[in-house]
C-alpha cells in the first residue's frame, strides 16, 4: 500500500513535515518517489467595487424581467446543462 508523507526537499535532503515515516526510522535508506508541487500563484485580492457593480447589473436585468431572449428558463437550463437520465433512476 502506498503511503503519502509530506516533506520539503532542501539541498538534496528531504525534511519531513512532522514525524518521519516508520520505515525511514528503521532503515538508513529507503527508495521514495518524489512529486514536485509547484507553489500556487498568489491570488488577487477580490475587488469589492467590481463585485458590487456586477451584482447591480444582475439586479437591473432581474428588475426588467430577466433576459428576454430566454423564453422558457427551465428548458434553457436543461439544454445548457445537457441533462440526461441518471442510471438506475
Amino acid at each position: 500500500m502506498l503511503e503519502k508523507h509530506r516533506a520539503t526537499l532542501t539541498d538534496g535532503h528531504l525534511e519531513w513535515d512532522g514525524e518521519a515515516p516508520k520505515e525511514i526510522k528503521k532503515k538508513r535508506s529507503v527508495k521514495v518517489d518524489v512529486i514536485v508541487v509547484s507553489p500556487q500563484p498568489e491570488l488577487k485580492k477580490p475587488d469589492g467595487e467590481k463585485m458590487a457593480a456586477a451584482i447591480e447589473a444582475l439586479r437591473s436585468i432581474a428588475d426588467r424581467g430577466g433576459i428576454k431572449s430566454i423564453k422558457d428558463p427551465v428548458k434553457w437550463q436543461r439544454a445548457i446543462r445537457k441533462d440526461r437520465p441518471l442510471p438506475g433512476r
